[in-house]
């Protein structure tokens, strides 16, 4: 069984802070969490991530800041020729990477209060996408250590002012909690992350735990503020999305594919949670992506 684990990282050639670029592999990376902050850049490659209790599509330009122990991981979408060319641009940092009080001064308080925001995850879009993954790009080649350093103090202060951003997992439960308390609930969604679409059991789950099935009911609860099955529930529904609205699959098939075991079942959940059945949404959202092709070719 897979579990999350407690990454411990160390710079290299007496760097302050981690750089890196990855190939595909790096998605074969288990649900993870480490004490550093993360920014990461997805220059090509799409499926599922997640970041604490929170599940959703990512694809290429994703860009994210991950706050400490905040567990997450990017899940490439299976059977896609594309994806052999996915990658990802990893920078890795102490939040006293440049001394205890470093970001505490008066001109870095944009910065300290974004390492602040981070604690929830956050996903940057429009031009400070643009901006930021463009200097991560040009990161990538620099091999003089201290334009390094500017460029991420550059790249940090350019998310820091911007308004073009989604908090991810706002409830910030997960990430909020002890190391201790951390690494008892972050196996669990270890768990969900690589069973939901097949059985889940409750009792595995509080197992990972080391609870009895009550008392984890109400943990789990009480960090996530949903229940487990609605959070298996969510992750069924999301995936199933994806798959409606990107491929050409039966319906039944992506119901069985999401984890649920009866077509009945997911058509009545999915109505719940979308006011709509599967295939009108599918549908729909191809109308409107017709209807936004027009738009530009006209």
């Amino acid at each position: 069984m897979i579990k999350a684990s407690y990454e411990i990282l160390q710079p290299v050639n007496g760097q302050s802070f981690l750089f890196r670029r990855f190939d595909s592999s790096a998605f074969d990376a288990p649900y993870h969490f480490h004490a550093e902050y993360e920014l990461t850049y997805i220059p090509e490659g799409r499926g599922k991530r997640y970041i604490g209790s929170h599940m959703q599509n990512f694809m290429s330009g994703d860009l994210l800041l991950i706050g400490p122990n905040l567990p997450h991981c990017w899940k490439l979408e299976p059977g896609k020729d594309e994806q052999a060319s996915a990658g990802a641009i990893v920078v890795q940092f102490d939040g006293a990477f440049l001394g205890t009080d470093f970001f505490n001064k008066n001109e870095l308080q944009h910065i300290k209060r974004l390492f602040q925001r981070s604690a929830s995850g956050i996903s940057f879009y429009g031009e400070t996408q643009k901006a930021v993954s463009q200097n991560l790009l040009s990161m990538s080649k620099e091999e003089n250590g201290f334009r390094l350093l500017i460029g991420l103090l550059e790249a940090l202060q350019r998310l820091a002012q911007s308004t073009e951003y989604h908090l991810l997992d706002q409830n910030q439960a997960v990430g909020e909690r002890s190391l201790a308390e951390q690494e008892r609930i972050n196996p669990v969604f270890a768990y969900l992350v690589e069973n939901f679409r097949g059985p889940v059991s409750l009792d595995a789950a509080a197992g990972i735990a080391n609870m009895t099935t009550n008392a984890f009911c109400k943990y789990f609860k009480k960090i996530t503020r949903k229940t487990f099955m609605e959070t298996i529930i969510e992750y069924r529904l999301n995936y199933a999305i994806q798959q409606l609205v990107q491929t050409d699959k039966a319906i039944s098939e992506i119901a069985f594919e999401s984890g649920f075991g009866d077509v009945s079942h997911f058509y009545k959940m999915f109505k719940v949670k979308m006011h709509l059945s599967p295939l009108n949404y599918r549908k729909k959202f191809r109308r409107s992506f017709d209807e936004a092709d027009e738009k530009v070719v006209a």
